[in-house]
């Protein structure tokens, strides 16, 4: 059961501004890149369900989460069905991140009130989304679309909530553009969190990355 309402989360995600996003195979690893960013400042994570047995260890993760790291929200990202959007929420996923629009998952986190941010390339994608109670549009991928998306789509939709993922660097030239945009968070994997050639992580410097771009955004945001 989740630990945090979709209100909840939604107010860390404008508040805080970023959306770190991982996926690992190895518990014990996915549990030290999720204190990094946690002492980086970070109080949201998307971990991705990309491989075999992903919810096993995402179920570690979140059962860490809340013994050891008050006021992590813990979500899942790449849900793409209903089915598996069940499952994690009876893991405690606090939210669920999918690649695309599908009502089918609306309405297994709707009826849980657990916060779903779906995929969308279109306004007529985005005001579907709206319609069924999304309250945080994933742009999604960032990059193909750039800020001026969000500009544009701002214009006749002031009220809509929009989070880039892909393309997002954790930098003040990247953050600058997409928030003087409009965006009201970011989702950032690999560029924030990413491994030498040999696999291995240098968790001191994903803590200082955090820690730079929250304060970068909370700069913006002022």
């Amino acid at each position: 059961m989740a630990q945090f309402t979709r209100i909840e989360v939604a107010t860390v995600m404008k508040e805080t501004g970023l959306v770190p996003m991982f996926y690992h195979k190895d518990a014990e690893v996915a549990k030290k890149l999720l204190k990094a960013v946690y002492d980086g400042g970070a109080r949201l994570l998307e971990f991705t369900s990309r491989g075999d047995f992903a919810h096993e260890v995402f179920a570690e993760l979140n059962k860490y989460a809340i013994a050891e790291l008050p006021g992590m929200i813990l979500g899942v990202g790449s849900v793409t069905d209903a089915a598996a959007a069940s499952l994690y929420m009876l893991l405690g996923a606090n939210f669920i991140v999918t690649p695309v629009l599908r009502e089918d998952i609306a309405i297994v986190c709707n009826r849980r009130k657990v916060l779903w941010s779906p995929g969308c390339g279109s306004l007529l994608e985005i005001a579907k989304a709206e319609e069924l109670g999304c309250e945080i549009i994933k742009l999604f991928p960032g990059d193909i679309y750039g800020p001026k998306f969000i500009e544009g789509i701002k214009g006749p939709q002031p009220w809509t909530t929009i989070m880039p993922t892909g393309g997002v660097s954790p930098t003040a030239e990247s953050l600058k553009s997409w928030f003087d945009a409009g965006a009201s968070c970011v989702g950032i994997g690999s560029k924030l969190i990413k491994a030498d050639a040999d696999g291995n992580f240098d968790f001191s410097k994903i803590e200082s990355l955090t820690r730079e771009c929250i304060d970068i955004i909370k700069s913006l945001k002022k």
